[in-house]
């Protein structure tokens, strides 16, 4: 067992955290924000993930999992300190390292014996020598410690599974001492052969902006693709098969539609493009990708456009509000640029999310909500499907035609066919398959 201390609750912190208890180890999550760490030693999350809630009680219950506003108390008996906490973009496109290095001078001030200082959150290459740095000049006496990177990949909706059967960990160290530390917490990953990827720390640092920065440029590839195959005729969902039957690509990430959004993909892309600014190397195929991205939502408003031939006076109905299914997570979520348009636009919109409506009604409070799709639908002349929660793969469409004025859909992930929206009486578009259209008249 290694006693921890994960300093910062939020998704990548708690996640983390309870999945280390659930290893067996004794964990400390730290954070100064007394009201969210008050609700955890009630069992209550501040997010929706899918299964946290379980684990977190179960752990808790065990007295694995622990839960304080006091660094000093989570550092006490710790033999390993996590560093968790949020490195938003800044305007410039940089990782903002305040609150990293703000933990550090706490660490340094509160070090009294040895201890691995882990950096867990996502940072740029060569924060960890910088963090040192500040630990080193907050000791009241000098003291040994070591620094490690272990990066995370955790996905929201699914990252309990992420956690415990991971693809591989990431672990950078520059000591035998740290690096046996820190392959002791992940000893029960053993077990499953999960590869465990041994290297420096500006090697670990590097590797998760290179992760991501490669699956967005595989996302943007694919929508670039799906623009192209509309043009000739073809079909993207059949290219992105073929595509990923090929081992060199594989399937994931070819699917076409609104693109990347959360609090990783676009963070971590503008970040990477900074890095290789300071650093004289142009990230110019990642920098595309950002720009591919960033067009989605007018893509997306013109194809509804095009349905309704104007927006003006329309009401146009959003299903879908969260970044990707199983999260309440609206960070950089296409559904916020694509509202903004369609608001621009002269449209009337009204939405419905399974768990994402109350944090988008705080940007968008004039917005209608409907307590279900059919709700959101009533009355519209059109409706578009944002997000691919899973109840809506097998949307009614003889009763979303009944409630609804017009009779157009926009299809922005691809979800269905043709024909079974047709059979509604639906005007159908989607992104990178040739269009149907619906009898004569109907959803104009």
């Amino acid at each position: 067992m290694i006693r921890i201390c994960m300093v910062g609750t939020g998704y990548v912190g708690l996640v983390s955290g309870a999945c280390m208890a659930d290893f067996g180890h004794e964990v400390w999550c730290v954070d100064i924000l007394e009201d969210r760490i008050a609700s955890l030693r009630q069992g209550d999350i501040p997010f929706y993930e899918p299964g946290l809630d379980i684990m977190v009680k179960k752990n808790a219950a065990a007295g694995r999992l622990h839960f304080t506003t006091s660094l000093t108390k989570g550092m006490e008996s710790a033999e390993v300190v996590f560093i968790a906490v949020q490195t938003p973009m800044s305007d410039s496109g940089e990782a903002d390292l305040s609150y990293v290095m703000q933990v550090g001078k706490q660490i340094g001030s509160l070090l009294r014996g040895y201890k691995v200082v882990v950096t867990k959150s996502t940072v740029p290459v060569g924060t960890a020598r910088q963090l040192a740095g500040i630990i080193r000049a907050a000791m009241p006496r000098p003291v040994p410690f070591d620094m490690a990177s272990n990066p995370e990949f955790l996905r929201e909706g699914s990252s309990i599974e992420d956690f415990m059967r991971p693809d591989r960990v990431v672990i950078g160290t520059e000591s035998e001492r740290a690096a046996r530390i820190m392959s002791e917490i992940y000893r029960p990953l053993y077990l499953l052969d999960t590869p465990i990827v041994n290297c420096n720390i500006e090697t670990a640092e590097l590797t998760k902006y290179a992760a991501n920065s490669f699956l967005a440029v595989k996302i943007s590839f694919i929508n670039e693709m799906a623009s192209l195959a509309e043009k000739v005729g073809a079909d993207i969902t059949v290219i992105a098969k073929a595509m990923g039957l090929d081992r060199r690509i594989g399937p994931k990430f070819l699917h076409a539609g609104l693109g990347f959004g959360g609090s990783c993909l676009p963070k971590d892309t503008n970040a990477i493009v900074s890095i290789g600014q300071s650093n004289d190397t142009p990230m110019r195929i990642v920098r595309a990708a950002i720009e591919v991205n960033a067009e989605l939502p007018q893509r997306a408003l013109a194809k509804a456009q095009d349905l309704l031939s104007s927006l003006n006076g329309k009401i146009v109905a959003l299903l879908g509000l969260a970044f990707k299914p199983n999260t309440d997570d609206i960070r950089s979520a296409a559904s916020i640029p694509l509202t903004r348009l369609l608001l621009d636009a002269g449209a009337v919109v009204r939405a419905y999310d399974p768990v994402a409506i109350a944090q988008f009604r705080e940007l968008f409070p004039d917005v209608t909500y409907g307590d279900t799709a059919y709700a959101a639908a009533t009355g519209a002349d059109l409706c578009i499907l944002v997000t691919e929660w899973n109840e809506f793969r097998q949307l009614d469409f003889q009763h979303l035609a009944g409630v609804m004025r017009g009779r157009a859909f926009l299809d922005c992930r691809n979800v269905y066919d043709h024909a079974r929206v047709a059979a509604g009486g639906f005007r159908y578009a989607c992104f990178g398959r040739p269009a149907s259209d619906a009898p004569p008249g109907e959803g104009r």
